[in-house]
């Protein structure tokens, strides 16, 4: 099978030129204008901007919750993130506190594969950190493929370890060439503040976020930092949210220790006032909450800045039932936001369209910065010769508006219910196979792949 692709603005992080791609199996096999190669298809991409297959590094599919799951599975979630544009996810393997490492990667195994429609990775969380726990790290990278690390800095007694465990990860995790990445809020001063509110009787979504202060994010982003620094790991915040997390990022880089940042979709685009519209506010309670304008700023100058390098979703989608499990209590409410299909037409819209970010950063922040940071640079996440051919051909002028009737994701509501867009997904290739063709599904459930990720370094 191959496939020549003429006449498109070929956008990379770092280029932006008119040219043809030829695509032989499954990788890039030629770039050059006017390209004189016979191929099985041709596509005329003039007028259509051509870019690397998005990688959202952030994803939560058919995840136990608060006694239900997400409801995205691999094969619906995979499926609705092409149709945006996504062409890779990494998804976060839950380990069971008390078992060990192996058997929470059989678990997801068994939750993605012969499901999966774009291809697909795992990070571990790492929720209980023991000489057994320690024994499998280095497999898990050298094996497995597996090299990024998840630890969480809040629900303890379910998936929080404390810091002598953060450290002790730290160590062995630098040792076998992973990373270590963390939820960073401080868990004992958010529970303190849930068990007030409610002693209190106050129970509406708006209380979720008041019970999740700045202070609560910036102070355990900055602990994270230093615990980084003294262990020297590669270390990634995932979802940061806030001005005064950021600034403790900033703070590391005056001592020449690099901590990677991610943001999400959400963060960039909505704010802390969808609280206070009674129980709908629901549809918006994910941890950490949105937070205020002021803090939407400063992640834009963040990301023009180079200080967060990722713009993922956190996707963790509940039906409106589901989130009707909270109704009498904010603290009941399941956690999470869908947005795995909207991600990179949003943030075209948003940002390159109303001129917040250049072509080149949305690229970078979307696709090839995740790549790097992740291990699968230069087989994803770039246009380039021998590169895998993920490749999204973009209309950057049709207007579209985002609504619950339309989108693909398993979920019966939008977070961005009539929000009028500019630029929309048109054709995605997958690994050299044209997977969506305007809204057309045209491979099968399966054809994504789990991707072996690299060791990683400190340096993109």
């Amino acid at each position: 099978m191959s496939i020549l692709i003429k006449n498109g603005r070929i956008a990379t992080a770092e280029s932006d030129y008119i040219a043809d791609i030829y695509i032989e199996g499954e990788t890039i096999a030629a770039i050059g204008k006017n390209l004189k190669i016979n191929a099985d298809t041709v596509i005329d991409a003039t007028d259509k901007i051509v870019f690397p297959g998005g990688i959202d590094p952030h994803v939560h599919l058919d995840m136990p919750f608060m006694g239900t799951f997400s409801s995205d599975d691999y094969s619906s979630g995979t499926l609705a993130a092409m149709h945006g544009g996504t062409t890779m996810v990494i998804d976060f393997i839950l380990q069971t506190q008390g078992d060990s490492l192996y058997n929470a990667l059989r678990t997801w195994q068994k939750k993605s594969e012969g499901k999966a429609y774009g291809d697909y990775s795992y990070h571990m969380a790492v929720t209980d950190f023991n000489e057994n726990t320690k024994a499998e790290i280095q497999q898990m990278v050298d094996k497995e493929g597996i090299t990024s690390f998840k630890t969480f800095m809040a629900y303890k007694g379910a998936l929080m370890i404390d810091d002598g465990q953060m450290v002790a990860l730290m160590h062995e995790v630098k040792r076998c060439g992973g990373m270590v990445t963390v939820h960073a809020t401080n868990g004992d001063m958010i529970d303190h503040l849930i068990a007030k509110h409610r002693a209190e009787g106050k129970l509406s979504p708006l209380y979720h976020y008041l019970s999740q202060p700045e202070v609560t994010e910036a102070e355990a982003s900055g602990r994270f930092v230093d615990m980084a620094s003294y262990t020297d790991v590669p270390a990634y915040i995932v979802h940061l949210t806030c001005e005064g997390a950021l600034n403790a990022v900033r703070n590391a880089s005056k001592r020449n220790q690099k901590v990677f940042v991610e943001t999400c979709i959400q963060y960039l685009l909505l704010d802390a006032s969808l609280y206070e519209k009674d129980f709908e506010g629901a549809k918006w309670v994910m941890s950490p909450p949105l937070r205020q304008p002021k803090d939407q700023e400063t992640l834009w100058a963040g990301i023009n800045q180079g200080v967060v390098q990722v713009v993922a979703t956190d996707h963790c989608p509940f039906m409106w039932e589901q989130k009707q499990m909270g109704k009498g209590d904010f603290s009941k409410i399941p956690n999470g936001h869908p947005a795995i299909e909207n991600r990179v037409e949003l943030l075209y819209s948003e940002g390159v369209a109303k001129g917040r970010i250049s072509l080149n950063k949305f690229v970078e922040v979307s696709s090839t910065n995740a790549a790097k940071i992740f291990g699968m640079y230069p087989k994803k996440g770039c246009i380039a010769i021998g590169s895998d051919a993920d490749i999204v051909i973009f209309d950057p002028t049709e207007k579209h508006t985002i609504s619950a009737e339309t989108h693909h994701m398993n979920v019966d509501y939008s977070g961005y219910e009539g929000w009028e867009l500019t630029g929309k997904c048109k054709t995605i290739i997958m690994r050299g196979q044209v997977a969506i063709d305007n809204g057309k599904v045209l491979i099968d459930k399966g054809y994504g792949q789990f991707v072996k990720r690299g060791k990683i370094s400190k340096v993109i």
